[in-house]
């Protein structure tokens, strides 16, 4: 489904024009002296800088996705921009940065956008911060009056000699840029918030500039050619390889920085306005295409490289701009000052601009990316990625960093720690913490051979994954220590019950049975697990002996005995039969079943069952097998705790919100079991919003009821491929009578309607698009739902106190996979569905 945004009115463009005019002036400010210093960081033509902040105001402005961001020439391209003048010249690098326009455009044609911002923020993150050090080191030279070298390496080893010949004057000026451009912002009372309106890259260059002049200081100065004298491209002329990585790097490094900044600019959008004056979220294809053009025009005409600048991006959104056109009037003003302001222009000291720079460098290196990178402990690759852009350049900087990315994951994959303790009641407890491979084998059988053959043990494997090796080595010396007489328990994460013992080691981590296809294990596997908040799951394995009743009373009992009233894996006889008819035969047997058992449901005295396949007696016969089954089987094992929760109460730690859709077995899908879990179900895991349900109050009743009187610890809302629910939202036709079901519907349409709108966050699966309109609002409707929630005066409440917690998630029935809706937005600006795996 595209989602459309309204044509705007004629006169609310002319209600926003004062606010863009306002803006852009604000922008331009900024965008003057930080084009120049650019440009002299590159080591380009002054007049370059103002052309890219030109273009790239009003080809950007006007034909890209983002209506707010600002383009134009970025420190983020200053040490690519660099090095290719150094190798091939000033007027090949415009027609390389033509070519990279080119790119930019068909990368836009394929729609690839998004997948540019595939790249670990690590690697992003630390790619721009080694770009800040180069810089900062180059500009540096010219701030202690000295010229920069050829590479960062060369400009540490000539940082000596240059501090032994300071230029006393450059430094000064340098230094008053810096004491104005980082006290402005903090400059006190009414006089100080009224200055601060100036921007302080411009307070800073005109605060240099004035003492230098009335000082009558001599130091080199800003000087723009004329304009008859500018350099235009030329054919490029080079090696064919080294010509095609710098048009790469260009793309690739333009693409990404532009692509960030456009999403990082809707998040500020976001959080500093109302949804009522927000313009359209950004369409990041159009954005790439939009730098293409402005590319392909600045190259041309002899400018730098076009980026979206997150500075100017920044001060855009502040000072109010409401349209694209705050930022095509800001590339107009520099226009008309690179004709008209050449005389104050040429007063600028190059020492100014250089500490300007220098700022901007030092400010990329961003102790907020450090501070998440260790977080989610990547700080190795945002380090290696820093020095190897520092000593190699970006493009090398980049694939070391992947190459360092990837073999990190690969640790993570094969590391394993394996541990052996003796508990003081003569337990041996083995903890095996990830993943389970061929190499952990040695490790693995070592500890196990440690554990003497008639003790008891416990085996907790909590991991995702366990290759056939690893499955094998348990499997065996569980058989031989049995045969031993000794007992031992295995467990999964968080003390859930596994099956060693007979399993197929493909099945060992799923819900499925090993023991037929009628998946009974399986089911009670699934439904017997409980998290470590409720009690402790083992399933226990007996040699000759019977386990020690009083270790096992301590914890709930599982076993294998619930059965499906149809069969799974297609009613097992894999018949290409229609489902109706393998319904009915399934339906009919268990009918039977029941029939038979005569003596115990008191339909008979020995003689022959009535099978009459009537509907209301097949139905009544799958109810009474199935309550047989259950007396029979399960009853026993779960009387004991059934009794616990009568004499306690419930205390579940959970609501959980989910369809009534019948392929939803929520005890399966979540291991829960008795008392674990408080659940709401209905048409279309629906919440609806506090005083919207005229008639019914049965789900604010029971969200009221679990977080006040049970006092549960998080609420989840769980939706599910292929609702009928929300396939119904999305063919519904106006005009169409109300029934109960359309009415009850109504509560899905913010769902719907949030799922076309630009002004709020997508919602996708980890590692892929929704397949189609259906997966993507049954995605949405989680998210929405979510807010619904939010909204209840109890959750409200529990929520600023910290004592409750919501969750999303969404299980996809064809695949019996599960997912987590993770916290906050992508790189893409969606909210990520991930496999429950990855964050257990």
């Amino acid at each position: 489904m595209t989602a459309t945004s309204p044509t705007r009115a004629p006169e609310g463009v002319r209600k926003d024009f004062p606010a863009d005019l306002s803006a852009s002036i604000a922008v331009f400010l900024i965008a003057m002296p930080l084009s120049l210093g650019i440009a002299l960081a590159t080591g380009a033509p002054l007049q370059a800088g103002l052309v890219a902040a030109a273009v790239g105001g009003i080809v950007a402005g006007r034909l890209g996705g983002a209506p707010l961001q600002v383009s134009g020439p970025a420190a983020g391209l200053t040490v690519v921009t660099a090095e290719l003048i150094q190798r091939y010249g000033w007027r090949t690098t415009c027609a390389i940065t033509v070519l990279a326009g080119v790119c930019q455009l068909g990368l836009a044609a394929l729609r690839t956008a998004r997948s540019a911002l595939m790249v670990s923020p690590a690697i992003v993150h630390g790619m721009l911060a080694g770009i800040g050090v180069t810089i900062a080191l180059a500009q540096l030279h010219i701030v202690l009056g000295g010229t920069p070298q050829s590479s960062a390496v060369a400009n540490v080893l000539g940082l000596p000699a240059q501090l032994a010949d300071l230029h006393p004057v450059a430094l000064g000026v340098s230094a008053l840029t810096l004491v104005v451009l980082l006290g402005w912002p903090r400059l006190p009372g009414r006089a100080g918030r009224a200055l601060r309106k100036l921007p302080a890259p411009l307070a800073a260059v005109a605060a240099a500039t004035a003492f230098a002049a009335l000082a009558g200081l001599s130091l080199p100065r800003v000087d723009l050619p004329s304009w008859r004298s500018h350099a235009l491209p030329e054919m490029p002329e080079g090696p064919v390889l080294g010509l095609i990585a710098a048009v790469l790097t260009i793309t690739l490094v333009g693409s990404v920085e532009s692509l960030l900044s456009a999403v990082a600019t809707d998040k500020l959008i976001a959080s500093e306005r109302g949804t009522g004056n927000r313009p359209p979220r950004a369409d990041l294809n159009r954005e790439l295409r939009g730098q293409g053009a402005a590319n392909i025009v600045s190259g041309a005409l002899g400018g730098l490289p076009i980026t979206g600048v997150a500075v100017r991006s920044v001060a855009n959104v502040k000072s109010g701009a409401a349209s694209r056109k705050s930022s095509m009037m800001h590339g107009f003003w520099v226009l008309l000052a690179a004709f008209l302001l050449v005389p104050l222009l040429d007063l600028i000291p190059l020492a100014t601009l250089a500490a300007l720079v220098m700022a901007v460098g030092v400010q990329m290196v961003s102790i907020t990316h450090l501070r998440s990178v260790t977080r989610h402990r990547e700080a190795l690759v945002y380090g290696t990625t820093i020095v190897a852009v520092v000593l190699g350049g970006v493009l090398e900087g980049v694939a070391v960093g992947i190459a360092v990315a990837v073999a990190l994951a690969l640790h993570r994959l094969a590391r394993t720690r394996i541990t052996l303790e003796r508990t003081a009641d003569g337990v041996h407890r083995v903890r095996a913490r990830g993943q389970l491979t061929f190499l952990a084998v040695p490790r693995l059988s070592r500890v196990l051979n440690q554990i003497p053959h008639d003790a008891h043990a416990v085996v907790e494997l909590d991991g995702s994954f366990m290759d056939h090796a690893a499955y094998e080595t348990i499997q065996d010396w569980q058989q031989s220590h049995l045969a031993h007489g000794g007992t031992l328990e295995v467990t999964g994460r968080s003390g859930q019950a596994a099956r060693i013992n007979g399993a197929d080691p493909a099945t060992a981590d799923r819900t499925g049975s090993p023991d037929g296809p009628d998946g009974a294990d399986g089911a009670e596997r699934a439904g017997g697990g409980h998290g470590a908040e409720r009690g402790h799951d083992t399933r226990h394995a007996e040699g000759g002996h019977q386990a020690d009743r009083s270790r096992r009373g301590q914890h709930r009992g599982t076993h294998q005995c619930c059965r499906p009233w149809t069969p799974w894996q297609n009613h097992c006889d894999h018949r290409a039969t229609s489902t109706r008819t393998a319904t009915s035969t399934a339906a009919a047997t268990a009918a039977a079943a029941a029939a038979a058992t005569g003596g115990e449901n008191g339909s008979g005295d020995g003689g022959s069952p009535d099978v009459s396949p009537a509907p209301r007696r097949r139905g009544a016969g799958q109810l009474a097998s199935g309550i047989s089954a259950f007396q029979r089987d399960t009853a026993p094992h779960v009387r004991d705790e059934l009794a616990r929760l009568a004499r306690e109460g419930q205390q579940p730690s959970q609501l959980f919100i989910t369809c009534a859709d019948s392929r939803l077995v929520t005890s399966m899908i979540t291991a829960s079991g008795p008392g674990d879990l408080f659940t709401v179900r209905n048409v279309g895991n629906l919440v609806p919003l506090p005083g919207a349900e005229s008639t019914d109050d049965s789900v604010a009743a029971a969200i009221e009821y679990a977080v006040d009187v049970l006092k549960v610890d998080s609420i989840t809302v769980c939706g599910h491929s292929g609702c009928g629910a929300m396939q119904a939202l999305l063919s519904s036709a106006p005009g169409v009578a109300m029934t109960p079901l359309r009415r009850w519907l109504r509560h899905g349409l913010p769902s719907l309607e949030r799922m076309g709108s630009r002004h709020h966050a997508w919602a996708r699966i980890s590692g892929r698009l929704p397949a189609d309109a259906v997966e993507q609002l049954c995605l949405t409707n989680v998210v929405q739902q979510l807010e619904h929630l939010r909204a209840h005066e109890s959750v409200a409440r529990r929520l600023a106190e910290g004592t409750l917690e919501l969750h999303g998630m969404y299980f996809h029935v064809g695949e019996a996979q599960a997912y987590l809706l993770s916290e906050g937005e992508d790189f893409f600006d969606c909210r990520v569905f991930d496999t429950v795996g990855q964050h257990a």
